[in-house]
């Protein structure tokens, strides 16, 4: 027999359909099913809080007004506001459909976006090696090594904070990204023809016109996340893109201008007046202040990333990295804290090439070990520091982990409020959440491009004035004609103005819901 000649063996049973090659999952197929499974039960068992409540409102004034919502918390025009973006639309028009509520939406929103999050992070990481290992340490190394401070902010990706922010815009985005990251690293490198690269579909002209419509949604679901997705796009084309012709520079900036195109189009809000808006800066300067015990524990992957940079000075995670630095420190020396949104993501290239390095097939040097033992140690320190908390249910918690934020629901509450009727509140809880059940908020919690940082500080300073323990019933009637106040939803140490009228309180928080103003009068 010919030496040339391959002799196959017969192949029965159900293989035989399949070309006798049974399907085995991934490794990350195994453990990213199992990561879902377990951080959608974690978040369904947390209770929905701080920047939820914003979120759930933008889907009820768009549930009531897919076309025309008004402002998400006040009653106001909504025209310009930044929070209808497709996505967002998307999620009213399902509440439309459904009949479900902001709060309900929001929470389903989680799963979904969770996926496009584990399915992104997994593409991603096999533009970057073929090793099937990485993702699955990139899993690990983007949800634990993080620091010993929680972190909990949106478009955070600790296994911690995404219990509370699985459902928001911002982990959607994040997805995107790094779906659009894999498809930029595909085109960059195509003419090496890598088998593992991900996704093949979408070639040609029209596949950089895609790609660019991805970037600009991106852009206008979460404009700050858009910035690291630019920077990683930049950092992969200039690392991996060879030959820079005409037809090559002309694809890339096909894919800039659809990008810009797609977003300038979009009807509710101009995306490109948030470039010069600061209204959020302050409140993100703690960002800055926070830094060191909040992201320690990533620079574990700082010897990965050298050992990436010394091998290529265009490594895409190496630029990537340097690019994030150089915006967040922008952000920092120009006042623009806002920029510092992106700390979350320029985490992402250390803990890439740190999963990367750690996935390569043994015997590994000693060096090698040595970083992997670090990483192992640090990945259980922060895990135990900060993120046990997250999964470990309180029965079955051995020593006390720190939990997620516990806040109360409002539903008491919001079953009196008719939709729209306009509330003051001194309670913290209660002004971020009660305006996702429906009702507005005389001095909206947050800023928003929709209405005047002036108009909203004129606002916050009436309601103080209302609350003050020496105002007058005069002085109350006032603001409460000027706003259409209709409902107090007052803290136990407030006390209740003589001309309300108490129609419920909590009996977990003590609080009180009065009327005011003409709901007040006897029916």
């Amino acid at each position: 027999m010919s030496a040339d000649v391959l002799v196959r063996r017969p192949v029965r049973g159900a293989t035989a359909l399949r070309g006798g090659r049974a399907w085995r999952p991934t490794p990350y197929q195994v453990a990213g099913f199992l990561f879902f499974l377990a951080m959608t039960l974690a978040y369904w068992a947390v209770p929905l809080c701080c920047d939820a409540g914003q979120h759930a409102a933008v889907v009820e004034r768009l549930k009531a007004d897919l076309l025309h919502p008004r402002h998400p918390m006040a009653d106001l025009p909504g025209a310009g506001s930044a929070y209808y973006s497709p996505y967002a639309v998307a999620e009213g028009a399902f509440a439309r459909l459904t009949g479900l509520g902001g709060w309900e939406v929001v929470r389903l929103a989680g799963p979904l976006n969770l996926l496009v999050l584990l399915t992104g992070l997994n593409r991603f990481v096999r533009v970057l090696t073929p090793r099937p290992w990485a993702p699955v340490l990139a899993l690990g190394a983007m949800t634990l090594l993080w620091g010993t401070e929680r972190a909990w902010w949106s478009g955070y990706l600790g296994l911690m904070s995404m219990t509370g922010n699985l459902g928001y815009p911002s982990t959607f985005a994040i997805g995107l990204t790094f779906w659009a990251w894999a498809l930029t690293g595909a085109r960059a490198r195509d003419g090496r023809r890598v088998r593992y690269v991900g996704p093949s579909g979408l070639r040609g002209l029209p596949g950089y016109g895609a790609l660019g419509v991805l970037y600009g949604l991106i852009l206008l679901v979460h404009p700050i996340t858009s910035v690291a997705a630019a920077l990683g796009a930049v950092a992969l084309v200039a690392g991996w893109q060879r030959g820079w012709r005409g037809p090559v520079v002309g694809r890339w900036a096909l894919t800039g201008a659809v990008a810009v195109g797609a977003a300038a189009v979009w009807p509710y809000f101009d995306v490109f007046a948030l470039a010069g808006d600061d209204s959020v800066d302050a409140m993100h300067r703690v960002l800055y202040l926070d830094l060191p015990g909040e992201f320690w524990l990533a620079l574990l992957g700082l010897p990965a990333l050298w050992a990436r940079g010394r091998r290529s000075r265009r490594d895409p995670l190496v630029l990537m990295f340097a690019l994030d630095c150089a915006v967040v420190a922008y952000g920092w020396l120009s006042g623009h804290y806002t920029y510092g949104r992106i700390l979350g993501l320029t985490l992402v290239p250390l803990q890439c090439a740190l999963a990367v390095e750690l996935a390569a097939p043994r015997p590994w040097g000693r060096w090698r070990a040595v970083l992997g033992w670090t990483a192992t140690a640090g990945a259980l320190l922060g895990f135990l520091a900060v993120h046990a908390g997250a999964v470990v249910p309180r029965a079955l918690d051995p020593v006390g982990f720190e939990q997620p934020p516990n806040w109360p629901t409002y539903t008491w509450a919001a079953r009196h409020i008719g939709p729209g009727e306009v509330v003051i509140t001194d309670g913290y809880y209660a002004g971020h959440a009660i305006a996702g059940y429906g009702p507005n908020l005389a001095a909206p919690a947050w800023p928003d491009p929709a209405l005047d940082e002036r108009e909203r500080g004129r606002r916050v300073a009436d309601v103080k004035a209302y609350l003050a323990p020496g105002s007058t019933r005069a002085e109350r009637a006032a603001v409460v004609r000027r706003y259409h106040v209709r409902w107090l939803l007052l803290t136990r140490w407030h006390p209740v103005p003589e001309e309300a009228v108490v129609v419920a309180w909590s009996e977990r928080t003590g609080e009180v819901l009065a009327r005011v103003g003409r709901a007040a009068a006897p029916s």
